[in-house]
């Protein structure tokens, strides 16, 4: 009876053990993937702020086209 209830004890132990390393492991994973998850998303927002820099920069050569030939054409009509 004592061998039957010892063993009983010994593979509740083991068992619990195996619950709480799996429980640890479970978390570990849960950690790993939220930190791909961040890495993921910052890397989309740093590619969506190149992205706007990439656009201002050409919006702003655009204005700054538009300004030279607005001074262009002042200049020929102050000419003339």
């Amino acid at each position: 009876m004592k061998k039957v209830l010892l063993s009983m004890v010994a593979i509740a132990c083991f068992m619990g053990f195996g619950t709480l390393s799996f429980a640890d492991e479970m978390g570990k994973m849960k950690d790993e993937m939220k930190g791909e998850m961040m890495k993921a998303k910052k890397d989309e927002m740093k590619t969506e702020k190149e992205a706007m820099k990439s656009e201002m920069k050409a919006k702003k050569d655009e204005m700054k086209g538009e300004m030279k030939m607005k001074k262009d054409e002042m200049k020929g009509a102050m000419g003339h």
